[in-house]
């Protein structure tokens, strides 16, 4: 389903997940909000080097994972840290959960919204998308990022508010973006991501 353009770094993990009914009706699930916590126990525990791995991932085609542009695994440290990311819905916080405590960024796209065929590989310059509500954009140029047949999508710093779950999600392709640095670590995290989602009565597929 997604095809992965050739790099030297890149161990991604993608898999498809529909959820017995709409995110909206599915609500907040405690026993996955409870692992949102640094101290929460976990299969797996990131450190500096997963941080510097995962940000050399993203040097590698030019891109600049620092300031506002750095990898979203490192933003969830701090907002859980601050007290300051609350439920979005079972996808995502099932997403944030596996992100916090693998160190990995990863990626959701509600599928009713995104067009295949879907690729993952490096942005050209000038390419933006539009990432939150607000209409706030992000350059791309050099990330690696997912594309559907409309562009640019995903990414393991901010994803396209054009394809971000709503209460009316009933299917999801996850990206995890993990990095040949760290061997087996995606995978790790990847199973337990599925096995979470599988959890609160969701079916995954490899993708």
């Amino acid at each position: 389903m997604v095809q992965l353009e050739a790099h030297p770094l890149l161990d991604a993990r993608c898999f498809v997940t529909t959820f017995p009914r709409p995110l909206g009706e599915l609500g907040r699930v405690e026993a996955v909000m409870a692992l949102l916590s640094t101290t929460a126990a976990a299969p797996l525990s990131a450190d500096d080097a997963v941080r510097t791995a995962v940000r050399d991932l993203l040097r590698h085609g030019g891109y600049k994972p620092t300031g506002r542009g750095k990898p979203a695994s490192e933003y969830l440290v701090r907002a859980v840290t601050e007290g300051a990311l609350n439920s979005i819905n079972a996808a995502v916080d099932a997403c944030n959960v596996v992100s916090l405590h693998s160190g990995l960024p990863i990626s959701v796209v509600d599928l009713s919204l995104a067009k295949a065929p879907f690729r993952v590989g490096l942005a050209s310059e000038g390419a933006s998308y539009v990432f939150n509500q607000g209409g706030q954009t992000i350059d791309l140029a050099g990330l690696l990022c997912l594309f559907d047949a409309d562009g640019p999508c995903a990414n393991a710093v901010k994803d396209s508010q054009r394809t971000k779950t709503t209460p009316q999600t009933t299917k999801t392709l996850s990206i995890l973006w993990g990095t040949s640095a760290l061997p087996g670590r995606a995978q790790a995290a990847a199973s337990w991501y599925r096995a979470l989602l599988e959890s609160i009565g969701a079916q995954t597929s490899d993708a």
